[in-house]
């Protein structure tokens, strides 16, 4: 007797794979971040479109929006209590 093949299924368990829409790349100065001046920069993007900069340092991280000119300074205690508060945010 001839077995037949089962027709492919979707799984519920592994759904169709999203559109990656950001895309981001770096440099790196120096490969040790432990010397004064050096730092990695990250540069994102989202449908080609450019979201901005982040360098980030031994002192602090600084942000660059879009094609804006000026630098955000956020130093590492401001950086953890903005990541603290977005990742332990209450539900009202």
């Amino acid at each position: 007797m001839a077995t037949r093949k089962r027709a492919k299924r979707a799984s519920k368990r592994y759904p169709k794979p999203l559109l990656r829409r950001h895309r981001v790349s770096a440099t790196i100065g120096v490969q040790e971040l432990s010397k004064a001046g050096t730092s990695i920069k990250l540069f994102v993007h989202r449908d080609e479109l450019k979201l901005g900069e982040l360098d980030i340092g031994r002192g602090a991280i600084y942000w660059r929006g879009g094609n804006k000119k000026k630098w955000e300074r956020v130093d590492w205690s401001r950086f953890a209590e903005m990541m603290n508060d977005l990742t332990h945010r209450r539900v009202r």
